[in-house]
Parts: C-alpha cells; structure tokens; sequence
C-alpha cells in the first residue's frame, strides 16, 4: 500500500533532495528527455518550499519516497507561468497551479495520480480563493522519432478530470535534453479547469 503524505511549504524540508532526485529520473523520460541536475532542481523546488501555501504531496513505499507532486498559488511561480493567463485576461491571484507530478514507473497504473490531483485540488478548495486549477505540459510532435513504441500520455487522465488543453496559453521554458550540447526551447501548452465550489 502506498502512503500519501501531504507537507506544506517549509515542511519539505528533509526530503527536499529526494523530491529533486525524482524529477530528475522521471523527466529523463519522454517527452520531457531532461537532462536534469541537481542544484537546478532543489532551486526550482525552492519557489515552492518558501511559499506557505504550497503543497508537496509525497507518495512513500514503507520509508522509500517513490512519487511527488507539488501545486503553489499562481502568484508564487516564476513569471513564465504567470505571464500566459495574464495574456488570457485571467486573474493570476484566482489560480492554483500544479508543478508536476513525479512516480517511478513501477508504481504508475495504481491510481496514485488521480490521489495527487484530489490531493492538490483539495487543497485549493481549502484556501476558498480559487477559480482554477492548471497545469503545463510539453507539447512533442506526434512523430518525434524519439517516441517510445506504445507511448501512453497521460491526456486521458487530464481530460477524464475535466481539464482542457488551451492552445493559446504557452509557456516557453530551456533545459538541456539527453544528448544535446545545450539547452533547447521548450513550449508547454496549459491545462485548465474551473475550480467546482
């Protein structure tokens, strides 16, 4: 049985390396093919530590952290997610925003990523100021040569949750891919949905 443990803010504190290590293994993988490293990761997720009302979400097996995920009011993230909605006239003030959601592969199909958006969504009903819930995901060409055989995104699930692809909003985001020299611009395109009350 896997446990969920949901921290907030300063509270990742002790396993704030960990939740680094993670992304760094899972976005190895298509579609992201990050070439991750380690200091970059624990000063990204550091947005997220200082921010009180951030979420991380920590999926344990026994004392093994297997899968994070992570959500933060709009108005903390950088403004390379904030600058889209101001561009589609939402407020950033009514947006709680999902980082990303992490899990070692031999513990997807489990249902753990339905737990980490009830878990995130949860949350952004609890602070009562929200109209939406987002996220982005990197947009690859359904003929990237790099594709796995049997490649399943994960679009079923965002779109089953009631989350709708908004092509107008993009993010443009560098990481260095396996393999390159350099990093390599990126668009992520956003995911929405109106926060039920």
């Amino acid at each position: 049985m896997i446990a969920l443990r949901e921290v907030a803010g300063p509270e990742v504190a002790p396993w704030l390396t960990e939740v680094a290590r993670l992304r760094i293994a899972v976005f190895r993988e298509f579609p992201y093919l990050y070439d991750g490293d380690l200091g970059y990761e624990r000063d990204y997720l550091a947005t997220y530590a200082r921010s009180p009302e951030s979420l991380f979400v920590l999926a344990f097996d026994g004392e093994r952290l297997v899968g994070a995920s992570t959500a933060v009011p709009l108005v903390d993230e950088i403004d390379a997610f904030r600058a889209p909605f101001r561009g589609a006239g939402i407020d950033v003030r009514e947006v709680f925003y999902f980082g990303e959601s992490v899990l070692l592969p031999e513990y997807r199909g489990r249902g753990i990523g339905g737990r980490f958006f009830d878990a995130r969504e949860g949350r952004a009903r609890a602070l009562n100021r929200f109209r939406w819930t987002a996220f982005c995901a990197v947009v690859r060409a359904d003929d990237d040569p790099r594709r796995p055989a049997g490649h399943r995104g994960n679009e079923t699930l965002w779109t089953r949750r009631g989350y709708a692809r908004r092509d107008d909003m993009r993010a443009h985001l560098e990481w260095k891919e396996l393999g390159a020299d350099s990093a390599v611009m990126h668009d992520l395109a956003f995911w929405l949905r109106p926060l039920p009350a």
